[in-house]
């Protein structure tokens, strides 16, 4: 065992919450060393993640393209194209990633210690190397960042090759035939999307009634619309009771009903599940909630109060921006830093064909907490944008209080859906009320010219209810 060695902070896991937390800590000034059991920086993000599966969107999305910009191109790609060619840029986009990221930890004095970490006690961490040396580290501040792998179904068999999950699912060698997804969440929904585009015969399975049912109900619609155009179908409210390889040519799920769907290849997308078995919580005095996720407060503090955790440790949705946010702020907050805003006003960006993005309240919830709120909408049909790209399945909503003046949240589903969101942000964080979009002069033609369109329709029914009030 070697000696002992001191830091302020001692992070565990590089992934986006991982890695924020330890550059937050290190501009501060602090001695900070961040672990990483895995062989690069970045976490699931980088490698299994947010940019393999943003790559092959971007092929499906350049193919689309494609197909718009000429009324006669009536082709699709083979789908014995190997999926490699799909991914091509893959390689260069991680190195640039890994390159930028190091540079950025040695910039900034960050110590990285590659091994895998384990708890010893509420203020030591031991470090074991791939060599099997052991060191501890101690540091007045933890940070976890372990993130989370695919939720393991134990009636499922996995095996990789013909039913796989979301760390395996680009493994494939070629583009198959057909895919049966299992899941109607975000991971689910943007790898359907993807593939359906690339011209595969896609089914999603889920228990739940619609994909997406955190989301805007009318803005889910708009994507399963576009989904089904694609060739894409979403069978609602079935459970799967059993699922297995043929041997021969197709993966067979029997569903709850009696159903039976075949398909060359399965995606088994049912959630994700914490990175904790190796962390010995116990010896920091720490445990999981009834629901499996690390409990934690608005600043990510856990129940020990110089432990943080930060990321897909604690529960959905596992968003990279949400994990980033979470990493800065528990740090700010253990180093008695200004912490700023609360986290309700990050943006939810889901790259679904059509991209999904949500911020504030949708419009169930601004029913539930205020009586009438005005809805503005404005459909890509309607914006000269939408025309001239040909991107018409899109919509977006201004939800706004009863008196049509404030506003409550930016709901889009579109082209640059996540984009698009900031403008909303920024309008939100702001105060900004709905006149204000009125006000602004947007240039034309763009998808941003939408927020104009939307407002004027909250003005036109805020008329017509002041109308009604005064004419009563």
């Amino acid at each position: 065992m070697k000696p002992a060695s001191s830091y302020d902070i001692v992070v565990v896991g590089s992934g986006p919450a991982g890695q924020k937390a330890a550059i937050q800590g290190a501009k501060a000034g602090k001695r900070v060393a961040l672990i990483e059991q895995e062989q690069g920086i970045g976490g699931n993000c980088v490698y299994r993640g947010t940019i393999p599966s943003k790559t092959l969107r971007e092929s499906a999305v350049q193919f689309e393209h494609l197909k718009r910009s000429s009324e006669v191109f009536e082709g699709g790609l083979r789908l014995d194209v190997p999926l490699a060619s799909l991914l091509h840029r893959l390689d260069e986009v991680v190195k640039a990633h890994e390159s930028y990221m190091a540079n950025q930890l040695t910039r900034n004095g960050v110590t990285y210690r590659h091994g895998r970490a384990k708890l010893l006690s509420p203020h030591d961490v031991q470090l074991e190397a791939v060599d099997g040396a052991c060191q501890t580290l101690k540091a007045e501040t933890i940070v976890l960042a372990t993130g989370s792998r695919p939720r393991s179904i134990p009636d499922i068999p996995i095996d990789h090759e013909h039913i796989l999950d979301s760390d395996s699912i680009l493994s494939m060698i070629y583009l198959p035939r057909s895919l049966a997804v299992l899941g109607g969440g975000v991971i689910a929904c943007e790898y359907a999307a993807m593939f359906a585009l690339l011209g595969v015969e896609v089914t999603i399975i889920d228990k739940a009634e619609r994909p997406l049912s955190f989301l805007d109900k009318e803005v889910v619609e708009v994507f399963q619309h576009s989904l089904q155009r694609q060739g894409g179908r979403f069978y609602a409210r079935h459970t799967v009771k059993e699922v297995a390889w043929d041997g021969v040519s197709s993966v067979v799920a029997r569903l709850g009903n009696g159903m039976v769907v075949k398909s060359e290849k399965m995606l088994v997308a049912l959630g994700r599940q914490p990175n904790v078995e190796e962390l010995n919580l116990e010896a920091a005095g720490l445990s999981l909630d009834e629901k499996g996720w690390l409990p934690v407060n608005e600043y990510g503090q856990t129940a020990v109060p110089h432990i943080y955790a930060a990321g897909d440790l604690l529960g959905p949705p596992s968003l990279a921006s949400r994990a980033m946010e979470q990493g800065r702020r528990a740090v700010s907050h253990a180093l008695g830093l200004p912490v700023g805003e609360a986290v309700n006003q990050i943006p939810i960006g889901i790259y679904t064909i059509p991209e999904i993005a949500s911020i504030g309240l949708d419009e169930e919830q601004a029913a539930t907490r205020y009586r009438g709120p005005i809805v503005g909408r404005a459909r890509f049909t309607e914006i000269a944008k939408g025309q001239i790209t040909g991107a018409c399945d899109g919509l977006l909503k201004l939800i706004a209080d009863p008196s049509g003046e404030r506003l409550l949240g930016v709901q889009i589903v579109g082209e640059d859906a996540t984009e698009l969101i900031h403008l909303g942000q920024m309008a939100l964080q702001n105060g900004a009320t709905i006149d204000r979009f009125i006000d602004t002069i947007f240039s034309f033609p763009t998808f941003a010219e939408a927020y104009r369109v939307a407002a004027l329709d909250i003005l036109g029914q805020r008329r017509k209810r002041q109308g009604t009030v005064q004419a009563a």
